[in-house]
């Protein structure tokens, strides 16, 4: 919504003819926006300090003597020479220049422009980041000529990225931040327990995922810290990272064009030992997400016999559609501003949604070369540097062996039962793999678009069809041209499909309320979260009262995954995931909760990670 201005400043000395002409009107359309705008051109804008003068919503400046003449000089430096000549003689009767006439209907239209002098010439710029044209963009109009093609130049540097980020800015600078998302707000049992996510949601109360994580966790510890008071201030410390940073990264394109990224690091907690966490790349991303991220991420670790802390991090970059050359520019951009705060002492990245193994051996070839030493921080499959090969393998494996257990407490099996699986990543591949090891029937996947569903069951050959579509960068649809009999469903999830157990590996939240009714409708009766907080307040609100047992267990073994061998995998890693599952249990009923209670896991993970991380911060003092 951009209108061509003309006329910025004009020599006062007009002929006195000129002044009594009567305005014309002219009627254009603006090139590239196809808007109709009447322009009026008449004698009453013809003062040289418009050209300092703010448009509507503008940010207001006086004129000053020295800028004042710079106009004046502006103004004849845009003369033909000979009309130059005849002025020093006699007066000329000049080109009548072209105004809007700014109406009070088009005052929000530019709130964002105001005309300003940049290097002895009148420019059109924008208010939030203050740059002209398409400064930062190569411009075939020339930010030269007519004020109609620097407007339009104008209108295309709004649509860039350098804006859009410049805009974003503005608005989290406000005093008042609009959050989008409603966050809903538990009813605790304790006031004291209340006090808590009180104070987070007074603090951040624009951060809705990590205000959500926070009123899970403290619900889960509501009966811990009636018990001792003393963990109050323990909790108040730990939900405040311990170093939160953000960065941009700037990046260039195969076409040469510059765009700017928010990069994020939240190291929460470090009692417990090095900061471990993913490094996600997805549009989405944002301080909230990663800070509940890593807050999960803490607790997930405590619960790991090898001491760990938590962390998070990643961009709102999307790697979807871009090369391998842009991908890699820019993750070495992106390592270029955090490799300092990684280290096998400090922190160690792995892959999360968005950063697999093409990623991650970009981000260690520019920390390596920065840090000047070879250090194996990193994880990923098939580089020797991750420590092992089967990390992917622990996660997706992991969770099929916590099913198993809770399963065997209730005297059933896996085979035979119907399974459903969301995502189609390299965890819920590992989830099939192990799912159909042990007899039972997965039948479902999902992407960004859709979910497919096969009746019969995924197999083996299956499976690998799947893994060559993804790596493909194929839908997920196109598997129903080979097998016939299943469909995939556009903008739908899989939680509608009759299953008995889910193992939501896809989003953040990506089971709600209605989700959560269509699975206890479906016979579903046991959930194991394969991603990190799946379930949106209200769907946990639902599978509680439908008593759907839930298991939140992720375990990262990376430190001993190297004295594992390929053939002691999977006995080593069932034996810690027993031990974790009898320790959730414990702790759960070590605080009155019923070991047959839906809750009973989800809770009992969360106090056994607290009290370990809490004793860790005792001993440390305050820190």
């Amino acid at each position: 919504m951009l209108s061509p201005v003309s006329g910025v400043g004009m020599n006062p000395a007009i002929d006195d003819m000129n002044l009594i002409q009567q305005p014309q009107r002219h009627h254009l359309v603006v090139r590239d926006i196809g808007e109709e705008i009447d322009l009026e051109i008449g004698p009453g804008e013809d003062d040289p300090s418009f050209a300092n003068t703010s448009l509507i919503g503008g940010p207001p400046r006086e004129s000053s003597a020295e800028e004042h003449d710079e106009s004046k000089q502006m103004i004849g430096s845009h003369l033909p020479s000979d009309d130059q000549d005849m002025s020093k003689n006699q007066p000329v009767k000049r080109k009548k220049k072209v105004v809007k006439r700014w109406r009070e209907e088009w005052a929000d239209t530019y709130k964002w422009a105001y005309v300003d002098v940049k290097e002895g010439s009148a420019r059109i710029f924008c208010s939030v980041c203050r740059e002209y044209g398409r400064k930062h963009r190569r411009n075939p109009y020339g930010n030269e000529g007519s004020r109609n093609m620097q407007m339009s130049a104008l209108e295309e540097h709004n649509n860039s990225l350098l804006h859009k980020e410049a805009l974003r800015l503005q608005m989290a600078s406000k005093d008042k931040i609009v959050v989008d998302k409603p966050i809903y707000v538990k009813a605790l049992m304790s006031k004291t327990a209340g006090s808590i996510v009180e104070a987070a949601l007074k603090r951040d109360p624009h951060e809705a995922e990590f205000i959500q994580s926070v009123q899970e966790a403290v619900h889960a510890l509501e009966r811990v810290i009636a018990k001792n008071s003393h963990y109050v201030s323990i909790m108040e410390r730990l939900l405040e990272p311990e170093r939160t940073i953000i960065f941009r990264v700037p990046w260039v394109d195969d076409r040469g064009e510059t765009h700017v990224n928010r990069g994020f690091r939240v190291q929460f907690n470090q009692a417990m030992g090095p900061c471990r966490g993913g490094i996600r790349f997805h549009p989405s991303m944002s301080l909230s997400i990663a800070k509940f991220l890593g807050f999960e991420q803490t607790l997930k670790n405590a619960l790991s016999p090898y001491k760990l802390g938590g962390a998070a991090g990643g961009s709102d970059f999307d790697p979807k559609g871009k090369s391998d050359n842009e991908i890699m520019r820019f993750c070495q951009s992106f390592m270029n501003e955090i490799y300092r705060y990684f280290g096998p002492e400090k922190d160690l990245p792995s892959e999360e949604m968005g950063v697999g193994t093409r990623e991650m051996g970009y981000l260690f070839g520019q920390y390596r070369r920065l840090a000047g030493q070879f250090q194996g921080s990193f994880t990923g499959p098939r580089i020797f540097w991750s420590g092992s090969s089967l990390r992917t393998e622990a996660t997706g494996y992991g969770l099929v062996f916590f099913a198993q257990l809770i399963l065997a407490d209730m005297n059933k099996e896996l085979k035979g039962l119907r399974c459903a699986v969301s995502g189609s990543g390299k965890i819920s591949m590992h989830v099939l793999e192990k799912l159909i090891a042990y007899g039972a029937i997965p039948i479902t996947v999902s992407d960004s678009k859709g979910y497919l569903v096969d009746d019969e069951g995924f197999d083996y050959l299956k499976i690998s069809f799947l893994r060559d579509i993804k790596a493909q960068q194929r839908s997920l649809r196109d598997y129903s041209k080979t097998y016939s009999r299943s469909k995939y469903y556009d903008e739908a999830k899989p939680w509608n499909e009759r299953c008995d157990v889910a193992f939501p590996c896809a989003f953040q939240n990506e089971i709600d309320q209605s989700d959560a009714i269509n699975l206890v409708n479906s016979g579903c009766r046991i959930l194991v979260e394969g991603s990190n907080m799946p379930s949106t307040p209200q769907a946990v609100d639902v599978l509680r009262k439908a008593n759907v047992v839930a298991g939140e267990i992720e375990l990262n073994h990376e430190c001993n995954l190297m004295q594992w061998s390929p053939e002691d995998f999977e006995s080593k890693l069932q034996e810690a995931m027993k031990q974790t599952y009898q320790r959730a249990l414990k702790a759960a009923t070590d605080f009155g909760y019923q070991k047959e209670s839906p809750e009973a896991l989800v809770h009992g993970a969360v106090i056994s990670a607290f009290l370990a991380i809490a004793q860790a911060m005792t001993d440390q003092g305050c820190v």
